[in-house]
């Protein structure tokens, strides 16, 4: 059933391995086309709920989720309300985090610079476009966006030409905007990632608040897990990682035990335990099928039966726009009359 899937599920293989024996009702917080969900439920999961933001995936599933009957139960959501939206305690949670193969490839959708499109990048559909966020931010916003959840260090040079750019016609496309990035940038030498590729992440993180939705998703899942179950995180850049590793360390306790000069910090029981200290990262066999998968990484953990709690956000290694936005909303716009941080 999962090589029926056209868009490879990326790190099923090493997930499965982690989190076995499969049983029980699991989550699978990021559904997209399914893969992760058919892989539990072959792998032995009595009931998989599958939850996405976005519409058009679920629609997209309908022609064989039926082939699955009463265990495969599909939710419109975020993965931040997972442990509303689940509705019962859980056996394990699976959240593959970004955007999606599927999503890249449709065009209409705004998310690729290698495809021309209404610059939209909204997962869900509603809310701000980028294109509303490039047209109206200030150039200080746009720059802190590019540089913080872009780590492009001509942020500010790429803000500026933006501002610059939407003077003479707002932005509407994706290749507009692409044609704006490329003249701040020297043409790349082969091997080198395309001068787009980080200013688009970083607007689609934006847009989507997709921080704010990392850790309260990370939160909910710490909720709705039983004793015993299992969070599995599967990333895909540094800045994801980062926020995945800080928060299964400190809610597993694993901030160190200190010294006589820096005595350990006390803190309520640990929540998780670490199944694996290092990130799981494709093996050769994977990256021959799916080259995408080479920047990813996953991580695993057990729920222990300590009370759940809230995470420390100053401690999250969070990029600065989002602790700045509160978590709850993309950066907030400001006028160009502000102009500062």
């Amino acid at each position: 059933m999962v090589a029926e899937n056209p868009h490879i599920p990326v790190l099923l293989r090493p997930l499965l391995q982690a989190v076995a024996p499969v049983s029980g009702i699991w989550l699978d917080g990021t559904f997209g086309a399914g893969g992760y969900a058919r892989g539990l439920l072959a792998a032995g999961a009595d009931r998989v709920i599958g939850v996405d933001r976005d519409p058009s995936v679920l629609a997209m599933a309908e022609p064989w989720r039926g082939d699955w009957g009463d265990r495969l139960r599909l939710v419109e959501g975020t993965f931040s309300d997972l442990d509303t939206l689940a509705g019962e305690p859980l056996d394990g949670v699976v959240l593959d985090l970004g955007v999606s193969s599927m999503q890249l490839d449709q065009a209409e959708r705004g998310f690729s610079f290698q495809k021309d499109g209404p610059l939209d990048m909204r997962m869900s559909g509603q809310g701000d476009s980028a294109a509303d966020l490039v047209n109206t931010a200030s150039e200080a916003v746009l720059a802190d966006v590019i540089y913080h959840y872009g780590e492009d260090r001509a942020a500010r040079r790429i803000a500026r030409a933006i501002v610059r750019a939407r003077e003479a016609a707002p932005f509407e496309t994706t290749l507009q905007l692409v044609r704006v990035i490329e003249s701040c940038l020297p043409r790349p030498k082969p091997g080198q990632s395309h001068p787009a590729t980080r200013s688009f992440q970083a607007i689609r993180i934006a847009v989507n608040d997709e921080f704010g939705q990392l850790i309260e998703g990370l939160e909910a899942a710490e909720r709705a897990l039983k004793p015993g179950g299992r969070l599995a995180v599967v990333t895909f850049h540094s800045l994801e990682d980062r926020v995945v590793k800080r928060f299964l360390q400190l809610r597993s306790g694993g901030e160190g035990q200190g010294s006589r000069h820096a005595p350990g910090r006390t803190g309520p029981d640990p929540a998780f335990r670490l199944l694996s200290r290092r990130a799981i990262g494709p093996d050769d066999v994977e990256l021959a099928a799916n080259p995408r998968a080479r920047s990813a990484k996953l991580r695993v953990a057990e729920r222990t039966d300590a009370p759940a709690g809230r995470s420390d956000r100053a401690a999250m290694g969070l990029p600065q726009p989002a602790l700045d936005a509160g978590l709850t909303r993309a950066p907030q716009r400001r006028s160009q009359k502000d102009g500062g941080h």
